[in-house]
């Protein structure tokens, strides 16, 4: 039986969880929708993150165990469960280690409210969530202040997104605009350097100078930017690459992106 350590004296909950269909696919948009949180480093950076607010937490017996170990006492007593109640929650395969958090949306920024020194990755209408979970992560890794996406047309910051973010949910905002372009000539008023990174870019991306505050725009796979986009942004620089192949997934160009310009800026 697991003992009584993980909060405040008080035993975790054992029991079935409560059905919640189709919990991966909601939003993280506001209001009493529930972010859905799993694996060992995306809850674990939830479990610490003091701006969120936690609704359930189910956790295998040793999982639990594990958790109370590297946390010592939690924000919310874990509900003890067998992996295949967890299974029972989440997409087919989905990897969860013996956790799975239902958490409240972190509160979303505006564009008005981004620094004047401020680094900021622009999502021009990338939809793949295991896609924008490792943009995210990267994002985490480089220090961007604040990911620009819009309310359509962009995935959920739960469930795949969180789990392919590893954690840097917790770390980076979503700064939600109904409309891209027009968000990008606000940065722009504003004195926001806006660069692109396209496979058909004028210029190297290496060879633009840059400045804060800087907005990095990034395209989805296949159709790249849309006309629009490329309208509201200052430069749009390329990655020369030699071999074979001339492109890149998208989040792997977002991680070259940011080390390629953030690495020349100072704060």
């Amino acid at each position: 039986m697991p003992d009584d350590r993980f909060r405040r004296g008080e035993r975790p909950r054992q029991g079935r969880p409560r059905p919640h269909p189709r919990a991966a696919s909601r939003q993280e948009r506001g209001g009493d929708q529930t972010v859905i949180v799993y694996g060992w480093h995306p809850v674990v950076e939830a479990l610490r993150n003091d701006r969120r607010g936690f609704r359930r937490l189910l956790a295998t017996e040793n999982s639990a165990h594990r958790l109370q170990d590297e946390m010592g006492e939690l924000p919310i007593a874990p509900e003890i469960v067998r992996p295949d109640a967890i299974n029972r929650l989440l997409e087919p395969d989905a990897v969860h280690q013996g956790l799975y958090l239902e958490a409240d949306p972190l509160p979303s920024p505006t564009v008005d409210s981004l620094g004047g020194d401020a680094l900021v990755v622009a999502l021009d209408q990338i939809t793949d969530p295991h896609n924008v979970g490792a943009i995210v992560r990267s994002c985490a890794a480089f220090d961007v202040d604040a990911i620009l996406t819009t309310a359509r047309h962009s995935p959920s910051a739960t469930g795949v997104l969180a789990k392919s973010a590893s954690g840097g949910l917790e770390h980076v905002p979503f700064v939600i605009v109904r409309n891209l372009a027009e968000a990008l000539i606000e940065l722009g008023e504003r004195g926001f350097q806006r660069v692109a990174f396209d496979s058909s870019g004028e210029v190297e991306l290496g060879s633009i100078p840059v400045r804060r505050p800087l907005a990095i725009v990034l395209g989805a796979e296949g159709r790249g930017l849309r006309q629009r986009t490329r309208e509201c942004c200052d430069a749009i620089g390329r990655l020369e690459m030699p071999g074979a192949i001339k492109s890149l997934n998208v989040s792997n160009a977002a991680a070259v992106a940011l080390y390629a310009l953030s690495s020349r800026l100072a704060r």
